[in-house]
């Protein structure tokens, strides 16, 4: 298993954390870079951590867990009109971009007004292809529990966003329930809203932590890292991509950002050391978001066998 994880440290000899991660096994999946420091997101092999944590203290550096690294996460709001401010649901996306995952920011087309408020097919097909969902919703109770039939048909993660307080047992369909984060006319600065905000990233982490736990009981066949990597190397053409992330990680597989009709196959085609092609340990599919690729890899449970 892979465990998600930041270090933070100077500039000097940052390159002896990327050269021991390749060496054990693992992936580097981001590296910023400002003046004087480096923050790099990385899955390392859980048996393997106590070397990193050596290596970090050598270079006085600073190690955490990332659960967010190497996710894409959807925030939903009603709508991006003005009956609900989009304020909140950007400070959201942002934050939880800060914290290592990729997040994709959905508007609603009917999601306005309690009563007629719903989600069509492809909303939820849409939002299903994401690791876990944050709704951003109101500063009403009642809107807020007559508003669950938008998520009740999820089958991912779904944490709730408003400003009353309530309890979870309110909303048995969602993951959890994060307060004080309703309609906000203005951006996130204060200490009390920061905090709403770190209330979001560890319920979002505990949610993907679910999710985790829920696969290593059937492992996949192969890890979503290394067929990135495969992909990179066989399918060239996803570096000339103009998104900033040609490829998105997910726990159970990739969001490529190529067309389906031109590179399907392809990307199906591509082969691992083992023999085997990724089109035969995964589902290849067109992506509801702009007919992208993505990538969904079969449990052993289905394959019979590791790559």
């Amino acid at each position: 298993m892979l465990d998600p994880v930041m270090f933070t440290g100077g500039v000097y000899k940052h390159d002896l954390v990327t050269e021991l991660i390749e060496d054990l096994g693992g992936y580097l999946l981001q590296k910023n870079v400002t003046q004087s420091e480096v923050i790099l997101l990385m899955l390392v092999p859980h048996e393997d951590m106590p070397a990193l944590e050596a290596m970090t203290k050598e270079l006085k550096g600073k190690l955490e867990r990332a659960p967010l690294a190497g996710t894409e996460i959807a925030v939903v709001t009603p709508t991006l009109a003005i009956h609900h401010l989009p304020h909140p649901a950007c400070d959201v996306a942002e934050y939880i971009r800060r914290h290592g995952a990729k997040s994709n920011m959905i508007g609603m087309g009917r999601g306005v007004a309690r009563e007629i408020s719903q989600m069509d097919e492809f909303e939820t097909a849409l939002i299903n292809e994401h690791d876990a969902v944050v709704f951003t919703f109101g500063n009403f109770a009642d809107c807020i529990l007559k508003k669950e039939h938008l998520y009740r048909t999820l089958t991912v993660p779904v944490i709730v966003t408003g400003g009353p307080e309530m309890k979870k047992e309110d909303l048995p369909y969602a993951f959890e329930y994060v307060k004080n984060v309703g309609r906000i006319a203005h951006r996130s600065r204060k200490a009390t809203e920061i905090g709403s905000l770190d209330n979001i990233i560890a319920a979002v982490g505990r949610a993907l932590d679910s999710v985790r736990a829920s696969i290593s009981k059937d492992p996949l066949t192969t890890t979503p890292p290394r067929a990135m990597e495969v992909v990179r190397e066989q399918v060239p053409d996803v570096t000339q991509s103009l998104s900033p992330l040609p490829i998105a990680l997910n726990l159970n597989g990739l969001r490529i950002k190529l067309p389906y009709e031109e590179y399907g196959e392809a990307v199906a085609g591509v082969e691992f050391d083992e023999g085997v092609t990724l089109g035969e340990i995964a589902k290849v599919m067109p992506s509801r978001m702009k007919n992208y690729i993505l990538v969904r890899i079969l449990p052993v449970s289905e394959t019979g066998f590791v790559v």
